[in-house]
């Protein structure tokens, strides 16, 4: 899995995890008991099309499977499952909604990009039809709520942080994961004396690069700050600018693989995480998807990818910030359904959240499952420390873009990779995205 990504909308996930036609036949269509809604005739044939992006591997097999058991179920019920690259998917999704001509089952990620989607009537109001499934997943669903309802059944929640090689660790003397941000300078210094290139970035499609302004901001501001810039779009306390000086600071370290402004995330072999699959870096800042994408790119090319080598470590505290260094960045993914949808889509968005679909879901990695019947099943050790974290975490940030829209996200990130091409300065940063939210105000 990958990341997808006003004020009073219910952006709840911001500050804090406790943590219109559709493409069918429409009609009346049965619903999940086998009865039928819409007082149409049961068994009715009705076609509902599903986008995600478990596009690869393991994660395909399963969900393809999943369709099917439920058409199975659903006597006339048929599911068009269109798998896609998570970046196609993005575009394609936004496409849909400009034309209208929407999945009747997608992936929504919360904050302001949900809150612009309720608003523009895109997207299913779920609160009374999926009510047993919204009080088993309890706070999970807080960021995916606008003025109190529930308009998407988060799936998977998890945070970023840095993914890495034991094996490259080892090669280089590095005894533990760094905990500070003056242990990982160490790190990258042992791992470039022994010609180990030390992280890779996915620049070339932006978020990854602006994943690393985000999280120094959540280490260099206070809790307060940034929940407080969700509802008052002010940009004006120094943090965010520290922030920027923190990422500087980085990038002055030249730690990150050749070519990374162009590097795509997580698209093949030469892709961000197909350098860390394949054994060329040794660390990479991603989310709780890391691993089902690196074996998706591994099973295309033929390689065995690192294994048991793979390790994950929290992004580390720094020296001197106001924020809490147990705080974390991170978010997740639900499933929505559209606004002309059939009622059965919505049992269809239901059952996705069940026991018996969340358990597969977490054994076979593909991500951090919201049903809490679920979460024993995660069998990888990185993922289920990864689990740990974000569990104890005060605090969960929810990606900038996302919660504060795509209008103020765009800007920001934009002028990040700037900063990372040299081409701005971390007064910037904060310049363009106060510009971006002052239009939004």
């Amino acid at each position: 899995m990958a990341r997808m990504r006003r004020a009073g909308a219910g952006i709840a996930l911001a500050t804090t995890i406790a943590l219109l036609a559709a493409c069918s036949s429409g009609g009346d269509t049965p619903s999940g008991d086998g009865t039928t809604s819409g007082g149409g005739a049961k068994g009715e044939a009705v076609t509902l099309e599903w986008w995600h992006n478990s596009n690869t591997g393991d994660g395909k097999v399963y969900y393809d499977k999943v369709a099917k058991d439920f058409e199975a179920s659903h006597e006339g019920v048929t599911i068009k499952v269109n798998a896609m690259q998570h970046e196609d998917m993005v575009d394609k999704l936004a496409a849909a909604m400009q034309s209208g001509d929407m999945p009747d089952i997608y992936m929504e990620r919360g904050g302001g990009e949900l809150a612009d989607h309720v608003e523009a009537g895109l997207t299913k109001d779920l609160s009374e039809p999926a009510a047993d499934t919204i009080a088993k997943l309890g706070g999970t669903v807080a960021g995916f709520q606008v003025d109190g309802k529930t308009y998407a059944l988060p799936f998977s929640i998890g945070v970023v942080g840095f993914w890495y090689n034991k094996a490259l660790f080892a090669e280089a003397g590095i005894e533990a994961p760094p905990t500070t941000w003056d242990e990982m300078y160490d790190a990258i210094d042992k791992l470039k004396a022994k010609n180990i290139a030390p992280i890779s970035v996915g620049a070339g499609d932006g978020w990854p690069a602006a994943h690393y302004w985000y999280y120094f901001a959540l280490r260099q501001c206070k809790q307060d700050v940034l929940t407080s810039a969700v509802s008052s779009l002010d940009f004006s306390d120094p943090c965010f600018v520290r922030a920027g000086e923190s990422l500087k600071e980085l990038l002055d370290a030249q730690p990150f693989n050749d070519g990374f402004l162009s590097t795509v995330a997580q698209k093949g072999a030469t892709s961000a995480s197909g350098l860390l699959a394949t054994g060329k870096v040794a660390i990479e800042l991603q989310g709780h998807w890391e691993p089902g994408v690196m074996q998706g790119i591994t099973d295309e090319i033929g390689e065995a990818g690192i294994g048991e080598n793979l390790a994950w470590f929290a992004f580390p505290a720094v020296t001197g910030g106001e924020g809490d260094p147990a705080a974390q960045l991170g978010g997740g993914d639900a499933w929505a359904v559209s606004q002309d949808a059939p009622d059965v889509a919505v049992d269809f968005a239901s059952y996705l959240l069940s026991d018996e679909v969340q358990k597969g879901f977490a054994e076979l990695d593909m991500g951090l499952p919201t049903n809490a019947s679920a979460s024993k099943y995660v069998s990888d050790a990185a993922l289920a420390s990864l689990l740990e974290v974000r569990d104890a975490s005060p605090f969960i940030q929810l990606y900038f873009d996302t919660a504060f829209g795509p209008a103020i996200g765009d800007a920001m990130n934009a002028k990040i990779v700037d900063l990372f091409a040299g081409k701005a300065s971390p007064q910037d940063i904060v310049d363009a995205t106060q510009a971006a939210a002052d239009l939004e105000k």
